[in-house]
């Protein structure tokens, strides 16, 4: 049987910690950035835990490999 296909764009946005929580990038940090706070800029580095199972379940589908990292 062959390989499953990672879809690539899901396993840049999202990584597995140790304990196998899903985490996630937040939005709105790539252009724009010289209107924003440093307190908001520092904000958006931050990743934040996925909720919802029907969501994890979908990520899990698109990035099978997806490891801890």
């Amino acid at each position: 049987m062959s390989k499953i296909k990672t879809h690539k764009a899901t396993s840049k946005r999202f990584k597995l910690t140790g304990s196998g929580k899903l985490m996630r990038t937040r939005q709105g940090k790539s252009h724009l950035r010289r209107k924003k706070s440093a307190r908001v800029k520092a904000l958006l580095m931050e990743m934040v835990s996925v909720e919802g199972k029907r969501i994890r379940k979908r990520i899990r589908r698109l990035a099978p490999y997806l490891t801890h990292k």
